[in-house]
């Protein structure tokens, strides 16, 4: 049935995803997995489940990946995230403790407004990425399914060590919520009528409390796609009628979407997935992610690893993540890259035909001296030596939300 719903090249994309052991990092014989609030909701709806991170989560529905893909394009698209792992900052340390753990400047993070950073490792390596928002009385996290065991983990450790300096902080799980992403160009006016709220002026990377048909939501305008769109945040006990209520928008409205296609999105988008195109091993600054990092805290350190990073930032990196355009196949995870004497430079970290472009898109890794946009290097497919091309990324341009100052 899938098959058929796909068109040729896609095929490829959805036997990489439908390999929980490799592409998800979450063994295909996993038993007992967690549901999220929306379990019955996709069964109804006809999604092809699978084990993802200790989650059954949704592959895709009958309609099949590349319609999701460019339902999220064009028009709006529904994901169930809830396998995220939420969580509350609470005490009046808890900015010092949270800067202690990230490279986040969290001291310059406005009230309302959230911040992607990286908990890092003594030795500068990614333990994951985050979701930080300044919420007022409380900082407000959101972390990766896969990692959320091992972060908070490592949370209590560091909260533990730093309470006992005297210092005030305290962990909240969020277990009672669901996290659900609308994305896509018309969502702004759907989710703006539903709440009764005028979210033009709301800006990519913001946050802000609402109510949808009574029900308590707190929307955050970000997400994983490139387009534009929201996070919900919303109790267990009301997550079915909220997405029932998003999904009842009429024929151009939202549709649900899976892990399928919010993979292609994100890798169109040049956007990281950890375990994959980041992992303990590789630093921010090899990851092309120092922007992350303020100009304080570069200066100042602070965090795990500081010391490591400082000195990359001063003296440079052998490697560096890059976009590569495969003239061939794509060139999926794994893949050895080599220069024009076979010599190899580099290895690919994700890679799939990109439905917008119609080209074979990879996320890299290459040594430094190759990684200029426009370098001609070749990835080992299949025995041959396929030509590809550094190039820069997103490979489709994004369309986060951004706010003019009026004069």
């Amino acid at each position: 049935m899938f098959g058929k719903s796909i068109k040729a090249g896609t095929k490829l994309v959805l036997s990489r995803n439908i390999s929980c052991t490799s592409r998800w990092k979450c063994s295909a014989t996993q038993t007992n997995n967690k549901k999220t609030a929306l379990f019955d909701l996709h069964k109804d709806l006809g999604a092809k489940m699978v084990p993802f991170c200790g989650w059954d989560m949704p592959l895709m529905y009958p309609t099949g990946v590349l319609k999701e893909h460019f339902q999220c394009r064009n028009n709006s698209a529904l994901f169930d995230v809830s396998h995220m792992g939420q969580l509350r900052i609470h005490g009046k340390d808890r900015v010092e403790f949270f800067e202690s753990i990230v490279v986040a400047d969290i001291q310059a993070l406005p009230v309302g407004h959230s911040k992607l950073s990286v908990f890092t490792t003594e030795q500068g390596g990614i333990i994951d990425d985050t979701m930080i928002t300044n919420a007022g009385e409380n900082l407000y996290v959101v972390v990766n399914a896969g990692c959320a065991d091992k972060d908070i983990a490592h949370i209590k450790q560091k909260m533990a060590e730093f309470k006992a300096t005297g210092k005030d902080v305290s962990l909240e799980l969020m277990e009672d919520q669901a996290l659900i992403a609308v994305q896509g160009p018309s969502t702004e006016s759907i989710v703006s009528k539903l709440a009764k709220l005028d979210l033009s002026n709301m800006e990519f990377m913001t946050q802000r409390h609402a109510k949808i048909d009574n029900i308590d939501v707190i929307i955050t305008r970000c997400g994983y796609t490139g387009e534009d769109g929201f996070e919900i945040s919303v109790s267990n006990s009301n997550a079915v009628r909220l997405a029932k209520i998003l999904l009842d928008t009429g024929v151009e409205g939202v549709k649900c979407a899976g892990l399928g296609a919010r993979d292609s999105l994100r890798l169109e988008a040049g956007l990281c997935l950890y375990g994959h195109d980041l992992n303990e091993e590789i630093t921010p600054i090899e990851a092309t992610l120092g922007w992350l990092i303020s100009k304080r805290r570069k200066e100042a350190g602070g965090f795990p690893g500081a010391a490591v990073i400082q000195k990359q930032l001063k003296e440079g990196v052998s490697k560096k993540r890059v976009g590569l355009i495969v003239e061939g196949p794509p060139a999926r995870e794994n893949t050895v890259l080599v220069d024009e004497a076979g010599k190899q430079i580099g290895h690919v970290t994700s890679g799939t035909l990109s439905p917008m472009t119609k080209q074979s898109i990879s996320m890299c890794y290459l040594n430094t001296e190759h990684s200029k946009n426009g370098t001609k290097v070749f990835a080992s497919i299949r025995g041959r030596q396929i030509p590809a091309v550094v190039s820069k990324m997103p490979f489709v341009p994004t369309n986060y939300k951004k706010i003019t100052p009026t004069a």
